[in-house]
């Protein structure tokens, strides 16, 4: 499978909703899907790294197939918006790298 730069998933996203999801379902609408998703990926990450054990409706369940769904909804909401992810990622690096230049070298929480 070829590389996939963010940039080619939200053309390749917004293709597939245009012809076959037929449209994108409102940004409220994908809103609430996203928080639905995360809760599927929270609920699997705790039963596999936390505490919780496993019901029988969380078997056969992948982390990845989990992590992808919540990317695609994001990427939904990111093409409705007119957000381009790969600027709005590389100006979060920016930010981050000025803001956080020596906040945790210096948090003791990490040593």
């Amino acid at each position: 499978m070829n590389e996939l730069t963010i940039n080619d998933a939200q053309k390749k996203v917004d293709e597939w909703i245009k012809t076959i999801g037929v449209r994108y379902f409102s940004e409220l609408t994908n809103l609430g899907i996203l928080m639905e998703e995360v809760g599927e990926l929270s609920r699997l990450m705790v039963r596999t790294y936390g505490e919780q054990s496993f019901k029988e409706t969380d078997k056969g369940k992948e982390m990845a197939d989990e992590m992808a769904d919540v990317l695609w909804v994001l990427i939904c909401l990111a093409n409705q918006t007119g957000v381009n992810l790969t600027d709005a990622l590389q100006k979060n690096f920016e930010k981050k790298n000025i803001r956080d230049i020596d906040r945790h070298q210096n948090n003791e929480k990490l040593k």
